[in-house]
């Protein structure tokens, strides 16, 4: 067994010929030009891995990422990384079995910002950065979904606007937030006279680089509304659309690595073989040659992201809450619950999906629909329901209210997406069918579970929180399937209320 680090790398490749991709290129020049603030699982399956082969293809590796990590547990991704020179097995699985191992090294560096945030500020302040790139997760920008304002009042937030972090302040702090770094960051680049960074957000909401503009702004006209005006003239927010199904690294995937390639890796990441990226050509201050790697450069990206938004992302909160009801484990098992599969292709996505989105340039949209099915069904990267399931109260509110709005606005049937809510509010109640007991990982665990508490004395308890989804309890052409739903699956359960979707 081959403890994965640089100097390793000679070693793994000669046993692993043919069978394993290693960086083709010297470590040593690697040159951080991207600060990534939320290195996780889908960062180093999608934004690492396109990098790393445009590295290994020839190109100069003066792209090379520095990643950072802002909360209490991303101390672990500092160790491994850094233990291992940044380096990392990415194993993508095909359907039938195939994989595609390498070993990504387009991470060159790795800063942990609750014990570094010096380093982070000069890291981010360097002229040789010329993006700043996000993973933070729908709730890392810190907006009222219901309103899509700004919330100054969070406390970390607060903090930060409280603070000064001017290095000559008489109590000199540093920045707790992402909002904090950026505009600390940006506003020390603007003072010494250096080209502002472009802000890539690579999140899965709605325009997600136009959301961050705006997030960003409003932290920064709360600091200094002169700075927030420059950051608004002079920052480049692209959008883009990403898309690769990234399971949370088990064990399992550890001993997979150690007992294929002989390679003892702390973090290794597993994925689907599929992999897409599709961005807005927006880079004032320079970019990789992403477009040779198969990324799609666009100049609008909005059609493409709705379709993977409300097509994919609400697919899987189809999947997710009905196949935990049913006592499903994994999304490949509820992909082939012939029942759940006809309401998630046939109902949901032709019915309630699929005329929410419009046209998308050179994209088959029935063949894309069969292919997610498929995606969904690839047993070999074993993608849990209960990760699906986690942190509703951003992935709902984000990802299917708009399409439930949209389709009410236009006099459409929004019985499945009704549903589809019921079934997340069935399962905040925290019980299944069986008596079974589950985790509800959620920022708004307590809240929404005790609103499912209420459902007793209440069947609209769930809707009623208008941060979540703002006035649809007065909508009675949803309320109206949402009780159904919901009764349903509190007295005959989940087949029940599939069979009667699908009219059996």
């Amino acid at each position: 067994m081959t403890a994965l680090r640089a100097a390793a790398l000679p070693q793994i490749a000669a046993r692993n010929a043919g069978r394993l991709t290693v960086p083709d290129y010297p470590l040593e020049e690697r040159r951080v030009g991207i600060v990534h603030i939320g290195v996780g699982g889908f960062h180093r399956a999608h934004q690492a891995y396109y990098l790393d082969r445009l590295f290994n293809a020839g190109r100069s590796p003066d792209w090379a990422i520095c990643g950072v990590g802002l909360l209490p547990g991303d101390a672990a991704m500092r160790e491994a990384l850094t233990a291992q020179d940044g380096l990392y097995t990415l194993v993508p699985k095909a359907p039938d079995g195939g994989r595609d191992a390498r070993v990504v090294g387009s991470i060159a560096e790795y800063l942990f910002a609750p014990e570094e945030p010096a380093a982070v500020l000069e890291r981010m302040t360097d002229p040789e950065v010329r993006i700043v790139s996000l993973t933070v997760t729908e709730g890392g920008y810190n907006y009222e979904p219901s309103t899509g304002e700004f919330r100054l009042e969070t406390p970390a937030v607060a903090r930060d606007l409280a603070a000064d972090f001017r290095a000559d302040a008489p109590q000199a702090a540093f920045p707790e937030t992402m909002f904090g770094f950026v505009v600390e960051a940006l506003r020390r680049r603007r003072a010494a006279g250096v080209e502002p960074f472009t802000l890539l957000s690579c999140d899965n909401v709605r325009g997600n680089g136009d959301l961050a503009r705006r997030m960003i702004i409003a932290y920064a006209a709360a600091k200094d509304a002169e700075l927030a005006a420059w950051i608004g003239e002079q920052v480049a927010f692209p959008n883009c659309m990403v898309d690769r199904i990234t399971p949370v690294t088990a064990e399992q995937d550890v001993a997979m690595v150690a007992a294929d390639h002989g390679i003892e890796d702390r973090w290794p990441v597993v994925s689907e073989d599929f992999v897409q990226w599709v961005l807005e050509d927006d880079f004032p201050a320079g970019r990789p040659a992403w477009e040779e790697v198969g990324v799609q450069m666009v100049d609008d990206v909005e059609p493409y992201e709705l379709m993977k938004l409300r097509l994919l992302n609400c697919s899987h909160q189809v999947i997710a809450y009905f196949g935990l009801l049913l006592g499903h484990t994994y999304a490949h098992e509820a992909s082939a619950d012939d029942d759940l599969a006809a309401v998630t292709r046939r109902l949901y996505m032709d019915g309630e999906g699929a005329p929410t989105v419009p046209e998308v340039p050179g994209i088959d949209l029935e063949g894309y629909k069969d292919e997610l099915m498929a995606r969904f069904s690839n047993a070999h990267v074993a993608d849990t329901l209960a990760r699906l399931a986690a942190e509703s109260s951003d992935r709902i509110p984000t990802w299917m209210v708009p399409v439930i709005r949209e389709n009410l606005d236009a006099g459409r049937d929004v019985s499945v997406c009704a549903a589809v809510v019921a079934s997340w509010a069935r399962y905040a109640e925290g019980v299944g069918e069986d008596g079974e007991v589950w985790p509800v990982v959620d920022r708004l665990r307590e809240r929404v579970m005790a609103a499912a508490a209420r459902h007793d004395e209440d069947p609209l308890a769930f809707l009623r929180d208008a941060e979540l989804f703002g006035d649809l309890v007065e909508r009675p052409e949803f309320t109206a399937p949402y009780e159904r739903a919901l009764h349903m699956l509190r007295t005959d359960g989940a087949r029940a209320l599939l069979h009667e979707l699908l009219g059996r």
